[in-house]
């Protein structure tokens, strides 16, 4: 008897959509459904911020990097 049949196949399959939907359900059950949009639009406001610290920040670090130039041979 080999151990790939269609009674295990049947079994397999059916323990992998209960698996699915169990995980789905506790997926949804973890994420909290009444978060407030005042909490969303601040962690909006501080990722934005943030991005743009950033950007500034590799902007500068990068036009100082390129202003030295190099020593004149003699």
């Amino acid at each position: 008897m080999g151990i790939l049949n269609r009674r295990n196949a049947i079994l397999g399959w059916g323990v992998w959509q209960v698996g699915k939907a169990t995980a789905k359900r506790k997926a949804r059950q973890a994420v909290e459904p009444k978060e407030s949009g005042r909490k969303k639009k601040r962690g909006a406001i501080l990722s934005a911020a943030a991005a743009a610290g950033g950007a500034l920040w590799f902007w500068r670090r990068r036009r100082s990097d390129g202003d030295s130039q190099p020593p004149a041979k003699s």
